[in-house]
């Protein structure tokens, strides 16, 4: 058995796998044991450049080795400590933090989740104003606990867990005047994806999101961007934010903030008020191994300067990709290392293909492929990645084999 490998075969992971766990997931036919930058190994010794990274988790690639020391390192000295008490890990991370986050988002809530990260915010912004509407958009997704899940879109999501929490509204996404109809004197708050990655990686226009803030302000409601998988520099600026010159009064953040570790945060602005203790609270959150791991993630992220890296690697792969003749491809679309592929047919059997092909990749929707790869993945890995795509999109129709949702 090679050092890839782990100890348990395929065949004895998804045994116990299938006796012991809820039956939630749509398995993949892998079992992952390894992973190093963009690279994985499965139990069987084969190589993947992984495009999922733990769906946009793995920004500083998998077991980068200043996060792997800072894990070890604060591991042998703290696990956890209550936010009840101060903490040094803690402390030094949201002194960093707040000197990267957009202007005046310098005060945080720490969690461990992306749907953590959008409940608390939604808390927030009913507390401050005192008021209970939260206006969303259609194809968004901002996860599956009640609060967020309310204000996810996807039909699917939703109806086994009717009556969702009330007082949500969506609206279609770039279209400001149905956003401002939406918007009332019991509007809390606007809560957006910069880009929708869930609902098909669609970035918002500009004149959106400027004109969503301007309509928060103007009617006294807040403006809460979920940067859950565009922070950290996925889309080619460290918050998607920056692209389009908005500073929330919110901004929820997880995903790749510790570089694997679960963790969330949430960034409030000084239009948000009415947060008193004992509001709101979480066991786990700003522990001190998470927060080591988030520090050094983001020494990494800025010392090797990865958002500007992502957005010249995600614009050369998309040109990359318009250059070629794929007939199963109906539009190309993303910001930096956030990608969306819309294909003419569904995209399970061409993600099974890429897969056999030793690329790993996610679905937004039916028809469409997403790629969010580690931003310290190899130019000559993306190129193989182009390669493989142009091998398997130039195709018009491939057979399904049940694998690749």
């Amino acid at each position: 058995m090679s050092a890839a490998q782990g100890t348990l075969s395929l065949e004895a992971i998804a045994a116990l796998e299938a006796r012991h766990e809820v039956p939630l997931y749509h398995k993949r036919g892998l079992a992952l044991v390894r992973g190093e930058g963009a690279r994985v190994w499965d139990a069987e010794g084969r190589s993947y450049i992984d495009c999922i990274g733990g769906h946009g988790v793995a920004v500083v690639g998998h077991c980068h080795p200043r996060v792997v020391a800072a894990v070890r390192e604060q591991a042998e000295r703290l696990l956890t400590c209550p936010g009840t008490f101060g903490n040094d890990a803690r402390a030094a991370y949201l002194a960093k933090l707040a000197q990267v986050t957009p202007p005046g988002l310098d005060r945080f809530f720490l969690c461990n989740s992306g749907a953590e990260a959008v409940e608390a915010a939604i808390k927030f912004a009913r507390a401050s104003t005192g008021r209970p509407g939260i206006v969303a958009a259609q194809r968004g997704f901002h996860g599956r606990t009640m609060g967020a899940l309310s204000a996810t879109w996807k039909e699917d999501y939703r109806k086994p867990f009717r009556p969702l929490v009330p007082g949500f509204t969506h609206v279609p996404f770039n279209d400001l005047t149905a956003l401002e109809e939406a918007v009332s004197e019991e509007t809390a708050a606007i809560l957006l994806e910069p880009v929708q990655g869930e609902g098909g990686v669609h970035p918002a226009t500009k004149e959106y999101l400027q004109g969503a803030a301007e309509v928060a302000r103007e009617r006294g409601a807040l403006l809460i961007l979920d940067e859950v998988q565009t922070g950290f520099g996925r889309t080619g600026c460290l918050f998607a934010a920056e692209h389009y010159g908005v500073v929330p009064d919110i901004l929820c953040m997880a995903k790749g903030i510790a570089g694997g570790l679960p963790m969330g945060a949430v960034a409030v602005g000084p239009r948000v008020g009415g947060l008193v203790r004992g509001l709101h609270a979480s066991t786990f959150g700003g522990s001190p191994l998470a927060c080591a791991a988030a520090g050094a993630t983001l020494q990494v992220l800025l010392g090797e300067d990865l958002p500007a890296r992502a957005a010249r690697l995600g614009e050369n792969f998309l040109s990359r990709l318009r250059s070629l003749e794929l007939p199963a491809v109906r539009d190309l679309r993303g910001l930096g290392l956030m990608i969306g592929i819309e294909l003419r047919f569904r995209a399970a059997p061409y993600l099974a293909a890429l897969q056999r092909a030793g690329i790993l990749a996610l679905a937004a929707g039916p028809q469409v492929i997403r790629l969010l790869p580690p931003l310290v993945i190899k130019e000559e890995e993306l190129e193989e990645v182009a390669a493989k795509l142009a091998e398997v999109l130039g195709q018009k129709g491939v057979a399904a084999d049940g694998c690749g949702a």
